[in-house]
């Protein structure tokens, strides 16, 4: 499994990302930045959605900002 996520909108209260399997970017994935809570668009947080949003969060632990984009493969 690849997901591929992009970063499309980011304000001082969250961050987008749009994301799916193998470079499609069919979902989005919403991040609240004050609590982390990771939501997508379309309610169904699944594994891809869970492998987007921990990405992005530990790229942000190591860097201090939000990636402009993430890859997870297993």
């Amino acid at each position: 499994m690849m997901v591929v996520g992009r970063k499309v909108a980011e304000t001082e209260h969250e961050v987008r990302y749009e994301f799916g399997l193998d470079r499609r970017f069919d979902r989005v994935l919403t991040i609240d930045k004050q609590s982390w809570r990771a939501v997508p668009d379309d309610g169904n947080f699944d594994s891809a959605a869970g492998a987007v949003a921990t990405k992005v969060k530990r790229s942000w632990e190591q860097q201090g900002t939000f990636p402009p984009g993430v890859v997870f493969s297993s």
